[in-house]
């Protein structure tokens, strides 16, 4: 019997750190979300932020979201372990919905 494979999603993100405020700022055209990040891009300051920020908002560990590539660009991947694709892009489409609702963005 072969054993089921951990659950695990992969991110596409634009980030823009040294914003005002973290948060998610939309999804582009080709389903990338668009990140700010408080963070500067120093020292991988701005990385461990998005992946602490990532974690609350998803409501996984922290040791669960990592950035995989893009680890000094804008444009990155983020893994999190343990979290199947559908209830991630199902927490993704409810923030956007908040969103163009005018509520909150994920602060």
């Amino acid at each position: 019997m072969s054993t089921p494979r951990a659950a695990r999603t992969l991110l596409r993100l634009r980030v823009q750190p040294s914003a005002r405020a973290t948060a998610l700022r939309g999804r582009m055209a080709d389903g990338t979300l668009k990140v700010a990040v408080a963070a500067p891009p120093e020292d991988g300051r701005a990385n461990r932020a998005l992946e602490r920020w990532l974690a609350e908002w998803l409501q996984v560990a922290v040791r669960q979201v990592r950035v995989t590539r893009g680890m000094s660009a804008r444009q990155k991947t983020v893994t999190i372990d343990g979290v199947d694709e559908r209830t991630v892009t199902a927490r993704i489409d409810a923030a956007l919905e908040r969103m163009q609702d005018g509520a909150d963005d994920g602060e």
